[in-house]
């Protein structure tokens, strides 16, 4: 995106921006030239693993942020202003152990007495607020178009059409071809799934009475003693399974896992009977009608499944740090405002718009926004919400999307340009995911790309954060990196308030540390560049760093 790039010295910024004045800089050498570092070759163990987003490129070969020491060498003895992050999203359960002393609560509003004591139009808003109400599943964008414009271009051909529909029928054919192809697929893997579990169950509970034991090993397996012919079929299946995972009844778990994950799929997502929206009792077509929802910021699952999304995003930001348990965030000083609007399938553009007008509006300086889809009914109205943040100072930080592809020549949404225009928002930040593996699997292999529609790159693969009813799990994905950053732009407002939001968009970008080193996009080893030419900044966030230039600004 193109904001200006300036290089590690930073005299040139300073100068630029004068007059934030009133903070000393920081004595410290940025981290520049790393392609001279050599690459890790040992495994990373468990411990590694958990925190390897705050690691030290420099200190640790690993790829992280330099969280870890910004805090030791950096922001000692310093605290900073606190900084209210929105996290738009699933949900959060705000119970966990690990956040509920960063929630952030509504000064202005008094909880449970079924007044708007703020007056800003959602009452008992203690939290933030829920713009799906109980909804949970969804169907996705392409499948809501077809039901709506099904009725008027069913049978139809294109000379039958007339010109002024010409685009909507269009885009009523392309949903189409779409939903066909994705509903195929999944049915398909469905179908590989169930079969997997058809065959790995028998076997496994065979085995595990020959063994006396459900945990065993390759080593177990090759130990049997003149097995019968379905015995060896049975021994040569499970280890080939424990190439995956090396605990089957938990390798079981995962394959039960897919087939719910893809049954979940043809049953919500490409439902085109199921009108999951009515529940609310809005008009999803009309960006006035704003009264619905409600105040349960988790949602309505008792189990707060629903709610895991959001809730490690939130972790990744802001968990409580150095409190003895669970993990820690990247940011301290922050609260997390809670913002329900992505449901387990595409978001309604109204409810996204919304959103972001509501964190705005409530004191946010850090927006994270986790989601994404190719089709937008109503993208002005989202547009619209990011001209409104820009203009308040208020930072978005955006996740790329996950389908490793090149988004300069595929719009998604949300976005602060239409495909190869300008950007109309400057203070919008779109983050693709690293990989913990420096080197040419440095990009993660799901991560999407692109040199205008990308700004950075953040950890997004295998991020251990908080999860609901006070548990823990690695979740990969740019909705990962999207909130790792997100944590540093809230450290960087934090203890350097008078930067505008434009102005961290741009300490994000010129801070970051970058390589020439070619790495694989897609999954696709024939498929390389380099960061320079996938992101517009070519860098990896790097707090760090960030923290020296801010302070020099």
């Amino acid at each position: 995106m193109n904001i200006l790039k300036s290089s590690l010295l930073f005299s040139a910024s300073a100068l630029l921006l004068a007059g934030c004045g009133g903070v000393t800089p920081l004595i410290s050498t940025p981290i520049s030239n790393i392609d001279a570092i050599p690459l890790k070759v040992t495994p990373l163990t468990e411990s590694q693993m958990k925190v390897w987003n705050l690691a030290d490129l420099a200190t640790d070969t690993i790829p992280g942020m330099s969280v870890d020491r910004a805090y030791n060498e950096l922001l000692q003895g310093k605290k900073g202003e606190e900084v209210i992050v929105a996290v738009i999203d699933s949900g959060i359960d705000i119970e966990h152990e690990d956040l509920k002393n960063v929630i952030w609560t509504n000064p202005k509003e008094i909880a449970g007495n079924g007044i708007d004591d703020d007056k800003n139009g959602y009452i008992d808003d203690i939290h933030g607020w829920n713009f799906l109400g109980d909804v949970v599943a969804e169907n996705m964008e392409f499948v809501r178009i077809i039901r709506k414009l099904k009725p008027k271009y069913e049978g139809k051909e294109a000379s039958d059409v007339s010109a002024e529909d010409s685009a909507e029928f269009a885009l009523y054919n392309k949903a189409k071809a779409e939903y066909e192809i994705e509903a195929q697929k999944t049915q398909a893997q469905t179908a590989q799934y169930k079969g997997i579990l058809e065959q790995l169950k028998p076997a496994h509970a065979a085995i595990s009475e020959k063994l006396g034991k459900e945990d065993y090993s390759k080593e177990d397996l090759a130990g049997i003693q003149n097995p019968t012919e379905a015995e060896q079929g049975q021994i040569a299946m499970l280890t080939q399974m424990l190439n995956y995972d090396d605990n089957i009844p938990a390798f079981i778990k995962q394959v039960q896992g897919g087939v719910d994950y893809f049954e979940g799929r043809l049953n919500g997502h490409f439902s085109m009977t199921e009108d999951f929206r009515g529940v609310l009792g809005d008009n999803p077509d009309d960006i006035t009608d704003t009264n619905y929802g409600n105040n349960d910021v988790d949602g309505p699952d008792p189990k707060k499944e629903d709610a895991k999304h959001g809730t490690h995003v939130a972790g990744s930001i802001a968990a409580q740090r150095n409190n003895g348990i669970g993990m820690d965030g990247v940011a301290d000083n922050v609260k997390i405002m809670v913002v329900r609007a992505v449901p387990d399938g595409d978001e309604y553009d109204k409810d996204i718009a919304l959103a972001i007008r509501y964190a705005v509006d409530n004191g946010a300086k850090v927006i994270n926004t986790s989601f994404g889809k190719y089709y937008s009914p109503n993208p002005e109205w989202v547009w619209d919400a990011l001209k409104y943040a820009a203009k308040k100072d208020v930072l978005i930080v955006n996740a790329a999307g996950n389908d490793g592809i090149d988004l300069d020549e595929k719009q998604v949404y949300p976005n602060d340009q239409k495909l190869n225009e300008a950007e109309f928002s400057d203070t919008f930040l779109t983050v693709g995911a690293l990989n913990y593996k420096y080197g040419g699997e440095l990009v993660a292999n799901f991560s999407n790309y692109g040199k205008t529609s990308v700004d950075v790159f953040g950890p997004g693969v295998k991020i251990w954060s908080t999860t609901p009813l006070n548990t823990y799990e690695f979740l990969q994905g740019t909705s990962m990196a999207s909130p790792n950053v997100a944590g540093v732009a809230a450290m960087i407002r934090s203890h350097y308030p008078k930067l505008s939001a434009k102005q961290v968009k741009q300490v994000l970008m010129d801070s970051g540390i970058s390589t020439i080193t070619p790495v694989v996009l897609g999954g696709e080893p024939s498929n390389t560049n380099t960061l320079n030419n996938i992101s517009t900044s070519g860098k990896m966030v790097n707090m760090y760093n960030a923290l020296i230039m801010a302070s020099k600004m």
